[in-house]
């Protein structure tokens, strides 16, 4: 016998009645709204930021200087090691110097010999000044003797020149730096005849090495016009000047990827654009003290172009785009979701700089965004940057 069948048909019909009406009554009430969503969010305060480029730069020499024969003849011998670190005036090369010193003994000879001919001619003006006194020679002939002296004298005077050319060009046989700094490669080996430039229509010595002062060098590169703009006016703001101890500071990257550790001071500006590119030459100057920067070395680097102040920070995920433009979520009066034109051109790190479009304390969503809805309300949970997130709850 089933259980159905065990109960009285009054009590079934009683029951039936009872379920009947709980079932008319769940129908007749409305289901109840979901809860608003969960949001993260962060509150957002003015800050001040400091405005960074990156560029590629090229490195230079802080001084470079060819070292060229400055007398003709043959390369004697190198009297440095190459790449090695030389200080001013130390010799380098040498010349065969035995035309040069034969040159200063042949003028040396000729000066002795002037001075000689001009102590006659000074003993023959005293001479006949005393027989013309008597009467003994006439006036012209004493007149001739001191035009036959002067003339003498001039002559060791441009003896004398010679002398002191023949000298010098004697000592230009040997080559000396000079500046000092790290001597290059010889570029022409001993035996080779070299040539001075003098005779050779004006075109140069012939170079024979370079030596460059590399302890600091230069980074050059180029940045645009509204970017040196930029930099003025934070040069202005802050009394800040080019190549001084607070100008703007650069930041290098090696080539293997790790950090230069002493950063450069902007050197110089240009004052003129270049109408092709829009472009301006900058200057940085660095300390290299350890010689790892190389002249003719390809290196990225940030430069600070002054700072940003009365910005917001919003992290990258936060900002939106359609095609209005960069907007974002933020909770207003209430708790509802408001869409927020935003102006951000620039980033910091891991954050846009937004310039427009937020005022102080707002509450900008930033995760959730898929389940905010603008227009209806949502629930605000304190947003953590990933890394304090993973470090677990404050406490």
């Amino acid at each position: 016998m089933s259980p159905r069948a065990a109960l009285p048909a009054p009590v079934l019909l009683a029951l039936g009645l009872l379920v009947s009406g709980l079932l008319a009554g769940c129908g007749s009430k409305s289901a109840p709204p979901p809860p608003p969503p969960r949001v993260y969010t962060l509150r957002v305060e003015p800050a001040s930021v400091p405005l960074w480029r990156s560029y590629v730069g090229r490195v230079s020499a802080y001084r470079s200087a060819n070292v060229v024969a400055r007398v003709a003849g043959v390369l004697d011998r190198r009297l440095y090691r190459e790449g090695s670190a030389v200080r001013r005036g130390q010799p380098l090369f040498r010349i065969d110097p035995a035309y040069y010193r034969a040159q200063l003994d042949n003028d040396l000879a000729l000066l002795a010999e002037d001075r000689a001919s001009l102590a006659n001619d000074r003993v023959t003006v005293a001479r006949d000044r005393s027989l013309l006194r008597i009467g003994a020679l006439p006036q012209q002939t004493v007149d001739n003797d001191l035009a036959a002296q002067r003339s003498a004298a001039a002559k060791v005077q441009a003896d004398l020149a010679q002398v002191a050319g023949a000298r010098l060009a004697l000592g230009y046989t040997r080559v000396v730096a000079p500046i000092a700094g790290i001597a290059g490669q010889q570029q022409v080996t001993a035996g080779a005849v070299v040539g001075s430039g003098v005779n050779d229509g004006g075109a140069g010595g012939t170079l024979l090495t370079t030596v460059s002062d590399i302890d600091r060098v230069y980074l050059n590169f180029t940045i645009r016009s509204s970017e040196l703009l930029q930099l003025r006016s934070a040069q202005a703001r802050h009394g800040l000047q080019s190549g001084g101890a607070q100008a703007p500071r650069v930041d290098i990257e090696l080539p293997d990827g790790g950090r230069y550790p002493l950063p450069g001071r902007l050197d110089y500006a240009g004052v003129q654009v270049d109408p092709a590119t829009g472009a301006v030459d900058m200057r940085a100057l660095v300390a290299n003290p350890r010689h790892l920067l190389l002249p003719g070395m390809y290196l990225r680097l940030r430069v600070e172009l002054g700072r940003r102040d009365g910005v917001f920070l919003v992290p990258q995920q936060a900002l939106q785009r359609d095609a209005e433009g960069a907007y974002l979520l933020t909770l207003g009066a209430g708790g509802q979701v408001e869409r927020s034109n935003v102006v951000a051109r620039d980033t910091y790190g891991n954050d846009w700089m937004v310039e427009h479009g937020l005022a102080a304390g707002e509450q900008v969503i930033v995760s959730g965004l898929q389940r905010a809805r603008i227009g209806r309300p949502a629930r605000a949970v304190p947003w953590r940057p990933p890394a304090a997130a993973a470090s677990g709850p404050a406490r």
